[in-house]
């Protein structure tokens, strides 16, 4: 019996290429520091403004090693930990801008044996900030995974900016922050809420640089 092959119609693969630019019109998509659309995949996050640190990595608070708050390295050399962005709720492949999304520290062990997505933890009185932590998957849209959503939003021609919007489940229109960079007594560079945003580009990893990073 001779197999027929069935040949997808050139016109297919037209419309689908179509329905990505539209959609990535319509939403907006991230790009990386080589104008490349983002997907689900591993990106390093760097500062835009150079000579002030480098990329994002994980460290305790207050001399403790564990649990991990999302700190910037003190060297603007080093990249720091990529990071992978997922469950936004538009229909669409790549990395939109301005919607609700998870973020997460792709690092393959930590010591602190514990998960590094990214939330806001609970308010730091001895320093009177709102760090941004290492936690738990977010699960659902329940009260305590709302503090697992963040936005990357546009800022200027070749910056974007991470904002927090704390709606809960019975707000309206939620007052956002946006993620600026704290210094604290150790001169950590810490992300928390701020009213001066963190400027940043995304490059993407190599699958070699992601599989060999730990904690």
């Amino acid at each position: 019996m001779t197999k027929t092959t069935k040949t997808m119609n050139p016109k297919f693969y037209l419309v689908l290429a179509l329905t990505a630019v539209l959609a990535s019109n319509a939403y907006g998509a991230v790009v990386d520091i080589d104008g490349n659309t983002m997907f689900h995949e591993s990106y390093y996050v760097l500062p835009v403004i150079r000579g002030r640190g480098g990329g994002l990595t994980l460290a305790g608070r207050g001399g403790q090693p564990c649990p991990y708050d999302i700190v910037q390295e003190s060297s603007e050399v080093d990249e720091g930990i990529p990071v992978k962005f997922s469950n936004w709720r538009l229909k669409v492949a790549f990395v939109p801008e301005s919607q609700n999304l998870n973020i997460e520290t792709d690092v393959g062990a930590t010591i602190c044996i514990q998960s590094t997505y990214w939330r806001v933890g609970e308010f730091d009185h001895e320093r009177k900030q709102y760090f941004v932590v290492a936690g738990p998957k977010p699960e659902g849209f329940g009260q305590d995974s709302l503090k697992s959503f963040f936005k990357i939003e546009k800022s200027g021609e070749d910056a974007y900016k991470f904002v927090f919007c704390p709606r809960t489940c019975d707000s309206g229109n939620p007052k956002c922050s946006d993620i600026g960079i704290f210094i604290d007594e150790l001169g950590v560079r810490r992300l928390a809420l701020s009213d001066k945003p963190f400027l940043v580009m995304f490059k993407k990893a190599n699958v070699t640089e992601v599989s060999s990073k730990t904690m």
